[in-house]
């Protein structure tokens, strides 16, 4: 997925969950929106380099938008979650999901389920069950492990609930966790924040429900992001 053109700065803090401080190189002081609503552990930390969009909508309030954070190890992480959808659509569409690559039809946000809720993904195929994916966006990572969720997620334990319910109807369910960071190589549950979810999931995978995640890699042009591609499956890892 090409990114849009970005542009380098430094963090100096996030605040009310949806908006950042940053300093360009000329030291301006410019305040850009943060699209990511979770508690972004380690990925936000005052002095990162961020780099950022600029839309030319003339009904935003904050024009610039955070895209993508370099730590100050080096790795990088799409702080934009919205990119995962987007990630995983292409995916599913160039047949670089393996487990998922039978599907031929792709249907977006389609209501479902008993809580009123949207599934990411229907996917169909002729002689095949239909398959719910559901996609979650990975920016938490301990050493090389990449972790789900970063903070408490009521909608995240709904969703659960109706993909089991969607399995024992005859579907194929699966929980998807995108990468968005390129730091990790297996993943778990961050069952220390959330041991609620870490429960359902793993009563999920006891009901049939599929779970994958696949590591993003970033092209560089340059010293500045250009893409991001969603191309290795990672070892799921629940003890």
């Amino acid at each position: 997925m090409q990114l849009p053109e970005l542009k380098p700065a430094k963090l100096l803090r996030r605040y009310k969950r949806f908006l950042a401080d940053i300093e360009l190189p000329n030291g301006e002081i410019l305040t850009i929106h943060c699209a990511n609503t979770g508690a972004m552990i380690g990925c936000g930390s005052a002095g990162d380099t961020v780099f950022y969009s600029t839309s030319d909508s003339t009904t935003r309030k904050y024009p610039h938008s955070w895209e993508i954070t370099q730590l100050q190890n080096g790795q990088l992480v799409c702080i934009n979650t919205h990119r995962s959808n987007q990630l995983t659509l292409e995916a599913l569409q160039n047949k670089q999901i393996k487990e998922l690559a039978i599907y031929d039809q792709i249907l977006p946000e389609v209501k479902y389920g008993e809580e009123n809720s949207r599934i990411d993904f229907l996917l169909k195929a002729k002689g095949e069950p239909d398959c719910y994916v559901e996609v979650k966006s990975v920016t938490l990572v301990d050493g090389n492990i990449g972790m789900f969720p970063d903070a408490v997620t009521t909608r995240g334990q709904k969703h659960l609930r109706e993909l089991i319910a969607m399995k024992k109807l005859g579907h194929r369910a699966v929980v998807f966790f995108a990468g968005l960071h390129n730091g990790f190589d297996c993943f778990k549950t961050a069952v220390h924040i959330d041991p609620e979810y870490d429960k359902l999931l793993r009563q999920a995978i006891r009901e049939g429900v599929e779970v994958y995640s696949y590591a993003v890699e970033f092209e560089i042009s340059g010293k500045i992001p250009a893409a991001l591609s969603l191309t290795s499956s990672v070892k799921i890892v629940m003890p």
